[in-house]
């Protein structure tokens, strides 16, 4: 069944990008329960399953039905790419309580027996105590299981963003929306998600928050009613490759022996981990090696035409130039020669 989103005119104009750290620690809180969708992120599991055993999440699993409705106050839907856990779990505590028990309500109905289980009833009887100690767990989430990642996770986001833009600037709104996930589909004027709910909304001017996500793979999300604004979360592109980076110290087994030669092993390893546009703090994070470090033979590599870099606001990224992609990869045309 699907979910549909009428644009007009003005909506065509108000399609924006955000990230979300609450979003990721939700989704993550979610993907302990489900093994069948462990997949890409069985490295992260291993890492963070003794830390998740501590942290009493069992309020937030009991409104994560297997298939139905989660709150949408527990993740409120952010506006920019800048948006930080300390902003959205403060938007979480402001939640009217009202509001509260409906969504609670509604999610608690989608699991048999949930709505007269202990915690049940006292998230029903008392929202406001329930909003507060929702928050509380999320953040125990957040600083366990998404923070000491957040680096490398926000540089895969952000890449992704960048990805899915240059296809808007290229190919205009359709190539963006069939570009996103195969359930996603763009037809005059609608946009179409496949999901289990058959649901029309008319965005009427306040247009679409488009929201790249690593733990929400392999689905994609929509179905936002108001008061919240429409959005599609959806699987960011390079999930395969988040837990597989270099380890510290920049060793690698998947850096070419000539380009470690070459280079040398951190600076091959730094272009090597420039699949997708990154920054310095993001590359450091993910090779295990000093920011300072990392500045340094990006300059370097940069001086020799292997990467080019842009600002995006306060931020500066990295990219492999041609010249660069081709030494990575092995990829150099050859000259005709046999000798």
């Amino acid at each position: 069944m699907p979910f549909r989103l009428h644009f007009g005119a003005e909506d065509l104009l108000r399609c924006r990008f955000a990230l979300s750290p609450a979003w990721e620690t939700q989704e993550a809180v979610r993907l302990l329960t489900r093994p069948g969708q462990w997949g890409h992120h069985l490295p992260w599991l291993r890492r963070s399953a003794p830390a998740a055993r501590e942290l009493r999440l069992q309020r937030l699993w009991l409104l994560m039905p297997a298939r139905g409705y989660t709150p949408d106050f527990l993740a409120p839907l952010p506006d920019s790419p800048l948006t930080s856990f300390d902003d959205e779990i403060a938007r979480v505590r402001e939640t009217d309580p009202e509001l509260a028990r409906e969504e609670i309500a509604c999610s608690l109905a989608d699991t048999p027996g949930a709505a007269e289980s202990a915690a049940g009833r006292a998230m029903l009887s008392d929202p406001a105590a329930a909003v507060q100690a929702l928050a509380d767990a999320t953040t125990r989430a957040w600083e366990a299981l998404i923070e000491p990642y957040w680096p490398r996770l926000r540089a895969l986001l952000e890449a992704d963003i960048l990805f899915h833009t240059r296809r808007l600037g290229e190919g205009g709104l359709a190539a963006l929306f069939e570009g996103l996930h195969p359930q996603v589909t763009w037809a005059d004027g609608t946009l179409t998600v496949e999901r289990s709910v058959d649901f029309s909304r008319r965005l009427d001017g306040s247009g679409l928050i488009l929201i790249p996500s690593v733990f929400v793979w392999p689905d994609v999300i929509s179905g936002f009613r108001p008061p919240w604004p429409s959005a599609v979360v959806y699987p960011a592109r390079g999930i395969g490759s988040l837990w597989s980076g270099p380890g510290p110290g920049g060793a690698a087994g998947g850096i070419p022996a000539a380009l470690a030669r070459l280079l040398g092993p951190n600076r091959a390893a730094v272009l090597s981990a420039l699949g997708e546009p990154a920054t310095t703090t993001a590359l450091a994070d993910r090779l295990g090696l000093a920011p300072s470090s990392v500045s340094v033979h990006l300059a370097t590599l940069r001086a020799a035409g292997l990467l080019t870099s842009h600002r995006v606001r306060h931020q500066v990224r990295y990219e492999r130039t041609p010249l660069g992609i081709a030494l990575a990869t092995g990829d150099v045309p050859g000259d005709g020669r046999t000798d």
